[in-house]
């Protein structure tokens, strides 16, 4: 039986830069899934009201699915051994928040 994921598209785009003579990529358009409904954590922090600004909820929460994502389907990548154990206790804490 394959596994059920919710899919999200997102849009990076480079607005300015702190160079004026920069030359700004072209947008960045990435398909991904994952297994939580972010827009539900996203509401979730906001509420919580954890950071200075509501905007960051939305910031955190969308890296941190990202890179929890990637770190779940890598974690017997050496990169992630040690980290693994602490992030963890890191999202338990942050659930208990």
């Amino acid at each position: 039986m394959e596994k059920r994921t919710n899919k999200y598209r997102l849009n990076l785009q480079y607005l300015s830069s702190t160079k004026e003579d920069a030359i700004l990529p072209e947008p960045i358009e990435i398909d991904f899934e994952n297994h939580d409904n972010i827009f539900a954590i996203i509401e979730t922090l906001k509420e919580k009201n954890l950071f200075s600004e509501e905007s960051q909820a939305t910031e955190f929460a969308i890296g941190l699915k990202l890179f929890s994502e990637v770190m779940i389907k890598n974690k017997n990548t050496p990169l992630f051994e040690e980290f693994f154990p602490a992030f963890g206790t890191f999202m338990k804490k942050l659930k208990s928040s």
